[in-house]
């Protein structure tokens, strides 16, 4: 057994110890205490120099030797919590709120425990603590960007237009401000609207690579646009940075797609991935037996009884781009459904059982010595956040993809909790996932080779909780739902338990924000030309069709 915490688990906490992480540049308070000793001014600024170079520990050494003298200094609790963040940030929120209790009145110390909130999808403490950064110092920018990105992210992206269209009359030179608004009225279905600020970036060269690569995601080409010749004039600058080449290469590729230039789009799409840092696929390998192990039968029958009997979760998941937005939409389509998208408190309740080492021994002991009451507690803590976003609604769609790795929890906390499966042509699925660019959680879209590799795990894992759960995890193909929305939307609707509604049909006039990859599709009726895509590539995609073995076309 590994002796490493399984990816399952360690998506949003690494030990502290990792080498190279990328560290967020630090923005020192606009106010600080002016009673701290003159010696922990020195510790602090010391522990600031060893952050940027890159001696983690020995930084947060100095921080925690200021605090061992006073446990309430706020500046150090800040500087602590900037250290952890995208290392633990769980740390980082912990940190950030005691700095908040200690000065209040600070608005950094509110955009930074934004930030945190933000990063792991809290979205409703992320807009609290962005909301007193903007109260506390008018005019802010920052803060009006951030509050901004929060409601977008949140669904709520009707209430981040006002913000950046106060912050564009503040500084007009912000490129950050341009690309958010444009991002919160495609959100929106706003699409013009969006472009209009989009082309606005780029000619004014405000951060011109994300303006091209949102520019051609919000719409499907059927000729070359003058977009394309401009993409690739970019591309020809030697001065850009490794993020701006790889936005422009999925950008040209989009759109040589569209126009089917294959060979061309797959050249950009492999140039795109280049600067992508690879997938220990033989940990998830690991991770995946794990799971099979210890969810297994007799495991899952000394748990009858346990979590809560409550029907309002709904969990859609599968690999990405397999059709969860679509299942998500139609479902959230009926009245007494609410698409809650993509929520990382699941995944949050799992890190939390191996507290102390994160080791896959303390996790399994966590979950084989569960009771009753801690399982009833743990599911409750799920109820209550999701009910912050509906407290009415019958069913709440989770639609985060990867929590296929989390059924055998999920049906300990919720034994009657509907389980929606969604599945795609396998090349199809893997070959939509390579042309798009994930966060490094989704590394394993890098190489064709891995990414058909680790479909084959996620195909076995999901063979496995078949096999322990049967009957219970309804299976939702992709090409059955574009070929027969209204027999498959009714088969959805009748799994959730509730009586059918014709508005299921019509989901892409649903109100409201959609903030997938899929949210240019998501407004449009169900078409079927992503269906059987990959047979235009021909030879160029054979690592994937090899990899992918017997599951290649299926």
């Amino acid at each position: 057994m590994s002796n490493r915490l399984p990816p399952a688990w360690s998506k949003h906490l690494k030990v502290p110890s990792e080498p190279k992480v990328p560290q967020p540049k630090i923005a020192l308070p606009t106010a600080t205490p002016l009673s701290r000793p003159r010696d922990d001014d020195v510790l602090l600024r010391q522990a600031i120099e060893l952050h940027q170079a890159n001696r983690l520990l020995e930084a947060e050494s100095l921080c925690q030797r200021v605090l061992a003298r006073n446990p309430r200094h706020a500046l150090a609790l800040y500087l602590l919590g900037t250290f952890a963040l995208g290392v633990d940030d769980e740390m980082a929120i912990r940190c950030f709120e005691r700095a908040v209790k200690e000065a209040p009145q600070n608005p950094q110390y509110h955009l930074m425990s934004g930030e945190a909130y933000l990063k792991l999808g809290e979205h409703p403490d992320a807009i609290r603590h962005f909301a007193a950064a903007c109260e506390l110092k008018a005019d802010w920018v920052e803060a009006l960007c951030a509050l901004g990105r929060a409601y977008t992210e949140s669904g709520k992206a009707d209430n981040a237009v006002p913000l950046y269209e106060k912050a564009l009359k503040i500084d007009g030179g912000r490129s950050a401000i341009r690309i958010g608004l444009a991002n919160a009225l495609v959100s929106l279905g706003r699409m013009d609207e969006g472009a209009n600020y989009m082309n606005e970036a780029i000619a004014r060269r405000q951060d011109v690579a994300a303006a091209y690569n949102g520019l051609v995601s919000i719409r499907k080409f059927k000729e070359e646009p003058a977009e394309l010749k401009s993409i690739l004039a970019e591309l020809k600058n030697p001065a850009l940075d490794n993020k701006s080449i790889q936005q422009l290469h999925y950008a040209a590729g989009k759109v040589l797609n569209d126009i089917r230039r294959y060979d061309e789009a797959m050249g950009h799409f492999q140039q795109a991935k280049r600067s992508t840092r690879g997938f220990d696929l033989e940990a998830y390998r690991n991770s995946v037996d794990f799971l099979i192990e210890l969810f297994s039968p007799g495991m899952l029958a000394a748990k009858a009884g346990h979590g809560s009997s409550s029907e309002v979760p709904v969990f859609v998941l599968g690999m990405p781009r397999s059709g969860t937005t679509l299942t998500e939409q139609i479902c959230a389509s009926h009245p007494d459904a609410y698409g809650a998208g993509e929520l990382t408190k699941l995944r949050r309740i799992t890190n939390g059982l191996a507290p102390k080492t994160r080791s896959p021994e303390e996790l399994r002991s966590s979950i084989l010595t569960m009771t009753v009451d801690q399982s009833k507690a743990l599911a409750e803590d799920y109820l209550a956040h999701i009910r912050q976003r509906s407290p009415n609604a019958q069913r709440i769609v989770d639609k985060l993809p990867h929590n296929f790795e989390l059924i055998g929890l999920i049906r300990v906390l919720f034994p009657n909790a509907r389980i929606i499966h969604c599945r795609r042509d396998a090349i199809d699925n893997c070959l939509s996932c390579y042309f798009l660019s994930f966060n490094e959680d989704n590394s394993y879209t890098a190489d064709l080779q891995t990414l058909g590799l680790y479909y084959r795990e996620h195909d076995r894992l999901m063979r496995h909780w078949d096999r322990v759960f049967p009957g219970q995890i309804l299976e939702n193909r992709y090409e059955d739902m574009v070929s027969d929305q209204g027999a498959q939307s009714r088969r959805l609707i009748d799994h959730l338990g509730l009586p059918w509604d014709d508005a299921c049909l019509r989901f892409f006039d649903k109100p409201g924000s959609v903030n997938t990859f899929s949210r240019w599709q998501v407004r449009q009726p169900i078409y079927t030309s992503s269906v059987n895509r990959w047979k235009a590539y021909g030879g160029s995609i054979q690592p994937l069709i090899d990899a992918l073995g017997d599951l290649a076309g299926g």
